[in-house]
């Protein structure tokens, strides 16, 4: 009767936890927001300031029209462009921004992090070159909305886990699946270099990796391998995971080496170099110490977690923060990166802080803009406000690199507009208006 009574008390618990669950998910949206219908007409926005994204000077009183899901103008009111048959935009004191983009970001391949049913963001293994993270790419994740709100209409979707986790795709943050999302599919291949040291919670210790060395060699010897039967005109047998790689040795897409230390960044610039491949640094916390290494060797970095404490303790406690103006003042080539998912929403206000520590306003917005789209190889479509390019694009009331100000009025993707509703901004206005009944 006791094992009876147990099995009874557990599945009352399921149920109600079920319930629960049930309860808590009709509070929330039942979907996402539809993706918008392709653009009808031309569409002209008049009066913002407008920051074209490649660098220069920001452009006041401006005109950006574009038609098609093209950008057809970038002029000023005083140029008095002939508007007839668009629809007017009136968007005076307000900023145009190109649509920002996303490197390195699991944003679709993971939900919840604490469920696991809802992580696909990694494989198990070493080298799994052969692994493509589109095909679980998940255009209904309930984070996206909230991200394309902050700006950040475009995404580097990046896999996880071993040395070499497979290849990223860059996809647009509005479509009904991932065939529709994908913009350049298959970018490049990841690769995590191995860990110098590891850090034990448990101990609050840091160990020596006694396998780096065998780590490295393990990796080498797999690309050689690679290498080797990718120059083969026409191999016996076929091998997924070597086959991934010939592009990276061919130099049609990048190698992404996630590395930090300065020491490791120079082993993977080696490391290139050996095997041809067109490197990207990705992370790159000590890549100031070696910009000379990287401008030498046209190396981009794609730096993340400016909003982090040094590593080091002999290092400024500022040094994340001024890392960007760094490596803008050697001429290193660079983008900015967060990393993880929901995290992207606060990508734009990492720029801000490296405005605030010696970064050019206009840069920090190159560096979420043309210059990772120039890194990514997506530059002809997107990352600028120019004719031709996309009409990826979005209106803020404010400064969109400020926290304090950033209010995204209007976002389109190739010219469609967004509807830029969230899970967020439901929860904010049913408790709004629960405080406000509550006044009368």
């Amino acid at each position: 009767m006791g094992k009876i009574r147990n099995k009874t008390i557990k599945t009352m618990i399921r149920f109600t936890i079920l319930a629960a669950l049930l309860g808590l998910s009709a509070l929330l949206p039942a979907q996402n927001p539809v993706p918008a219908l392709p653009q009808s007409r031309p569409i002209a926005i008049v009066g913002a300031t407008v920051h074209p994204g490649n660098g220069q000077a920001a452009i006041a009183d401006a005109v950006v029209t574009f038609a098609n899901g093209k950008i057809t103008a970038v002029t000023t009111r005083q140029a008095n462009p002939n508007l007839s048959g668009h629809e007017v935009v009136e968007a005076a004191g307000k900023h145009v921004y190109p649509g920002f983009i996303a490197p390195n970001t699991q944003l679709g391949l993971v939900e919840i992090e604490a469920v696991r049913a809802t992580r696909d963001n990694a494989e198990t293994g070493d080298m799994n070159p052969n692994v493509r993270s589109l095909i679980a790419y998940n255009t209904d994740s309930r984070v996206i909305p909230t991200v394309r709100a902050r700006g950040v209409l475009l995404g580097q979707i990046t896999p996880e886990g071993g040395a070499l986790a497979g290849s990223s795709s860059i996809v647009q943050l509005d479509a009904w699946n991932w065939e529709d999302a994908a913009l350049f599919p298959d970018d490049g291949q990841h690769l995590y270099w191995p860990n110098r040291f590891s850090y034990s919670w448990q101990t609050q210790s840091i160990s020596k990796n006694e396998r780096y060395d065998q780590q490295v060699a393990d990796l080498r010897q797999f690309l050689t391998e690679a290498r080797g039967y990718c120059d083969q005109p026409a191999p016996k047998t076929a091998n997924l995971k070597f086959e991934a790689l010939c592009p990276i040795f061919k130099g049609e897409r990048n190698l992404y080496v996630h590395a930090s230390l300065a020491r490791d960044i120079e082993e993977a610039v080696l490391l290139a170099r050996e095997f041809g491949a067109r490197l990207v640094i990705v992370g790159g916390r000590d890549s100031y110490q070696v910009a000379g290494l990287l401008v030498e060797n046209n190396v981009p970095v794609l730096l993340g977690q400016l909003h982090s404490l040094p590593a080091m303790n002999d290092t400024d406690i500022d040094q994340p923060y001024k890392t960007a103006a760094q490596l803008h003042r050697a001429g290193v080539r660079f983008g900015l990166t967060i990393g993880g998912f929901w995290q992207q929403r606060n990508l734009p206000f990492q720029a801000g802080t490296a405005v605030a520590y010696g970064l050019p306003y206009e840069e920090a917005v190159r560096a979420l803009t043309s210059a990772t789209a120039d890194i990514l190889g997506i530059g002809n479509r997107v990352g600028a406000l120019a004719p031709g390019k996309d009409a990826t694009l979005f209106i803020s009331a404010g400064d969109a690199l400020d926290m304090r100000s950033s209010v995204i009025e209007r976002a389109y993707i190739e010219g469609r507009q967004l509807l830029l509703d969230d899970v967020q901004k439901t929860l904010y206005e049913r408790f709004q208006e629960k405080y406000r009944r509550q006044k009368r």
